[in-house]
């Protein structure tokens, strides 16, 4: 493993202009900020006690003690950029627990102040600080989550589809709001926050705002795909992106404001290191076993970091050492895992306002998730080959079973396998294409994957481990739904042919399973699919009889994304609707089989909760894109065991659903955190909160686009909750 030790930056200049005009236009709109500033202030409390390690003191505003804002300590002079925020208590106290010797850096940061000034600590000191009101309603509005500004973007009235403008006929509002959701433009980034709501100068001149951001968005090598999804709108969106950019640029700032963290959302404890690249995103990180998350406590966490690099990074948060593993390939000379069947280019399309004409992701190994089993191996969903070389086995005319009855050709990723006591990293060749994975609830200890298209695909480790051989370990079968409803294999129809009796039918969804839920109910496997194309819906997989079960979202949900299972076989699943939705097939009340069990049979089965934060003017919905839902099924946060868990993309955090209560759990620093997922271990079951979190990284393909610019790296981010804002 080689180390990366980052360079110091300079902080980017912030300057904020607004008329008298459009001051005096918006005071509305800054009477809610002011109102919360007042209504959190309170008698300032003493500072709390602290111990050799701590940072603590007391936040006073113009009121008495700020509630409820974040307090910041961050250096450099660890291996790697460190920081560690908390939030303060009703009186404005605040306690940064267990620091590593360094100097830091301590401000406050709070919605309704603007940052105050840094100041310089070592752990052991009481450092008192004086918040800093917002002078006016566009300082305020800068350190609001995007999802406030994104929903100031106008969307088109109903009046406008159909046919009757230049959007297809063929797109709905319902498609219009999707682009804008979970299942396209924020399942790559953040939109909203400062980098998108204004355009950079590096993109040149234009005439129009329109033209700067049809340029802007050809830039780079993911520039193909960003112009394919607009384009299919007829390009209709550019119109409204310049109409939103320009009005901002002139003034406007958000009609709705953020509240202040209240409640158990005061006891979180973020921590977070820089890892990887500046130019290298990382798409997910894995820190220990799904199903035991006692395995590799205090451990090295890995990321992955899919298109960008093959130089899977990797963190010691004990040491604060982060270092790269370089992931090899089969074929030294294979080509870059970019171009068709990719969503990325080998080179740009046009040149981006960052970087210019310079190839930022150049991976062969394409690592997009991983895990880690329960002897601390980490598996990882990686090419270990060229899509267009599967091995003779996976066709028709090979002895293999599996291969007979279904044969397979092209995928884009495999399996790979990395010993960290060793560091040997292992090939493991799969006929079907793989995106996510998860261990199963069985002896055999099978991985189960999304990504495989037509079929399930699963991997029996232990057939693995036992033998070596990849084929013998491997199986996969199609979608099959039963509509003789007797629970038995038969032959029968494709999917696109005509139900006939005595018949099952293939059933295939779009581009297939995305994400992928084991249940440790039943053995079951679940996968969300329809997320890009087809219906959004639930899928059922059997592993004893290979059948399967498909419950489509109600249209309602407007669209589906990433999802996990509870320990009582509950499935839960980020919506395009702004929503945590849920499906429990224990409420279905039709026959889960037959020749009506072909997936609108069950919308009882669905519940919806409303994610936090405000909608698109005229939307009741939240405008809120969760990319990953996930579920703490072994309370390794605090908040209980089951507890759902989204990633806020638009709210610089995640947002948990305790008891019916929306829990956001936000990174306020720097501004335009976005995560695809999350994971849980526990360092030490005895240890109280100290032993436990959450475990994630910011995953934006842009990792320069969030606050602190270019040449930020990727973080690794710890989020705890103690039982109180000042535990020790």
């Amino acid at each position: 493993m080689t180390k990366d030790r980052p360079e110091p930056r300079a902080p980017r200049a912030r300057t904020i202009i607004l008329s008298t005009v459009a001051a005096l236009a918006l005071v509305a709109s800054f009477v809610c900020p002011l109102a919360m500033v007042a209504a959190s202030a309170a008698s300032p409390g003493a500072a709390p006690e602290i111990g050799e390690k701590d940072i603590g003191g007391v936040v006073t505003g113009p009121n008495g003690g700020e509630a409820g804002v974040w307090v910041i300590a961050e250096t450099t002079e660890l291996p790697t950029r460190f920081a560690r925020i908390v939030v303060t208590d009703d009186q404005g106290r605040y306690l940064i627990p267990d620091l590593p010797p360094a100097n830091y850096q301590v401000w406050v940061r709070g919605y309704g102040l603007v940052d105050s000034p840094k100041l310089r600590a070592k752990p052991g000191q009481v450092l008192n600080h004086r918040a800093v009101a917002a002078p006016d309603a566009a300082s305020a509005a800068h350190y609001y989550p995007a999802i406030h500004w994104l929903t100031m973007m106008k969307i088109p009235p109903a009046s406008d589809f159909g046919g009757s403008t230049n959007i297809p006929k063929d797109v709905s509002r319902t498609d219009w709001l999707a682009l804008f959701g979970n299942t396209a433009c924020i399942g790559c980034h953040q939109i909203g926050q400062e980098a998108t709501r204004t355009l950079p100068a590096g993109l040149g001149k234009f005439d129009s705002s329109e033209q700067a951001w049809v340029r802007r968005t050809q830039s780079g090598q993911a520039g193909m795909f960003m112009t394919y999804m607009l384009a299919r709108f007829g390009g209709a969106p550019y119109k409204y992106l310049a109409d939103w950019t320009d009005r901002i640029a002139r003034g406007e700032v958000p009609r709705t404001a953020p509240e202040r963290p209240k409640g158990a959302e005061r006891n979180v404890v973020v921590s977070w290191w820089e890892w990887s690249g500046p130019n290298k995103y990382l798409h997910d990180l894995i820190s220990s076993d799904r199903r035991n998350p006692t395995v590799n406590a205090y451990g090295q966490l890995y990321g992955s970091p899919e298109y960008s690099t093959d130089n899977m990074p990797i963190l010691d948060p004990r040491t604060n050492q982060a270092g790269t593993f370089k992931m090899p390939v089969r074929d030294p000379d294979m080509r870059v895992s970019l171009g068709e069947g990719h969503i990325g280019d080998v080179k740009p399309l046009q040149p981006s306002a960052y970087w210019g004409e310079e190839i930022l992701w150049d991976t062969r190994a394409n690592n997009h998730n991983a895990m880690i089993g329960k002897d601390g191996r980490v598996w990882l969903a990686a090419a270990v080959r060229d899509q267009d070389n599967p091995p003779p086995w996976c066709k028709k005319e090979s002895s293999n079973s599996y291969a007979k009855a279904f044969p397979l050709g092209r995928s884009a990723r495999q399996v790979a396998v990395l010993d960290p006591k060793t560091m040997k990293y292992t090939f493991v060749d799969t006929c079907f294409a793989t995106h996510h994975l998860q261990f199963g609830y069985d002896a055999d200890n099978t991985l189960w994957f999304s990504g495989t298209g037509e079929v399930a695909g699963w991997l029996n480790t232990r057939v693995l481990d036992e033998t070596g051989d990849a084929e013998k370990a491997q199986g996969w079968a199609p979608f099959v739904l039963d509509l003789v409803g007797d629970g038995k294999w038969h032959p029968y129809v494709e999917r696109d042919q005509a139900p006939q009796p005595g018949k099952n039918k293939r059933i295939v969804n779009g581009y297939g399973p995305y994400a992928v839920m084991p249940s440790p109910v039943d053995g079951s496997v679940w996968y969300t699919i329809g997320v890009s194309v087809g219906i959004p819906s639930v899928l059922r997989f059997d592993p004893k009889t290979k059948l399967s079960q498909i419950y489509h979202m109600p249209k309602e949900g407007v669209g589906i994304r990433g999802g996990d299972i509870d320990s009582q076989g509950v499935v839960w699943v980020s919506a395009a609707n702004g929503s945590l939705a849920s499906f429990d097939r224990r409420k279905c009340k039709a026959p889960l089989n037959g020749p009506n069990a072909t997936g609108d049979h069950c919308p009882e089965g669905w519940s919806f909760h409303r994610y936090p934060g405000p909608g698109f003017e005229g939307e009741t919905n939240s405008a809120e894109a969760s990319y990953y839902t996930w579920v703490d099924q072994h309370d390794t946060l605090g908040l209980g065991k089951d507890v759902p868990i989204s990633t806020a993309n638009l709210q610089d955090g995640f947002v948990a659903l305790k008891d019916g209560q929306m829990v956001m759990l936000r990174v306020p620093y720097p501004l335009g955190f976005y995560a695809k997922g999350l994971d849980g271990r526990i360092d030490d079951p005895n240890a109280g909160w100290k032993g436990r979190g959450l475990w994630t990284s910011s995953g934006d393909r842009a990792p320069w686009m969030v606050e602190t610019g270019k040449g930020s790296r990727p973080l690794a981010v710890h989020i705890q909750l103690r039982p109180d804002p000042l535990a020790r």
